[in-house]
């Protein structure tokens, strides 16, 4: 069955509904999906899926305490040296999870470090992804490191150049050009009709 990381930024705190008809679409294939536990996109998408009484969910977790789960689903807790702080304690899930999943559906408010990251661990493992650019109201697919470039290029100049210095974006990406990962269509309804 294939696995789905959901994520994305934390000021984004309501699905509009393309995306509530999109994670539909992965409920309805019985999609197990991995989400983090974190405020904003996370939080949401939880709340979504519990609402459809969607049970095919883990929830990620840095250390033992998890934030949010909604769905009362299990919980993977993750490791992480308690000696990490912020961003660098809660990117260990979203690695783990970016190593597990098949693909991956990022919201990205066209900002967030910590969403592009995941769209860049995602295409490091050789997975696909679904960006839903938020500034734009737009699904984006991303399968190599020429989309994740054109991704980050839609942004302001400023944001553009903070996320190739804090992620280092060009080293990583440029190793795992093509996804190994390509079974599920992420895009077989076409939402932006809605």
């Amino acid at each position: 069955m294939t696995t789905v990381f959901l994520s994305g930024s934390r000021k984004t705190s309501k699905l509009n509904e393309p995306i509530r008809f999109w994670i539909k679409k992965l409920i309805e294939q019985r999609t197990n999906i991995i989400v983090g536990d974190a405020n904003g996109a996370d939080k949401a998408m939880q709340r979504y899926l519990a609402d459809q009484n969607y049970q095919n969910v883990k929830v990620y977790c840095s250390g033992s305490d998890c934030r949010n789960n909604a769905g009362d689903w299990d919980v993977q807790e993750v490791f992480v040296d308690p000696n990490l702080k912020g961003r660098a304690f809660y990117t260990q899930k979203d690695k783990e999870m970016a190593s597990l999943a098949d693909s991956g559906f990022v919201l990205w408010d066209g900002k967030s470090i910590g969403s592009i990251s995941n769209v860049h661990e995602l295409l490091k493992n050789g997975k696909s992804i679904v960006v839903y650019l938020s500034l734009e109201q737009q699904f984006i697919d991303v399968t190599n490191s020429d989309e994740l470039a054109a991704l980050i290029q839609r942004t302001n100049q400023s944001d553009a150049r903070t996320i190739y210095k804090k992620l280092k974006i060009n080293s990583g990406v440029d190793e795992q050009s093509t996804p190994v990962q390509g079974e599920l269509n992420l895009r077989s309804v076409d939402v932006e009709r809605l």
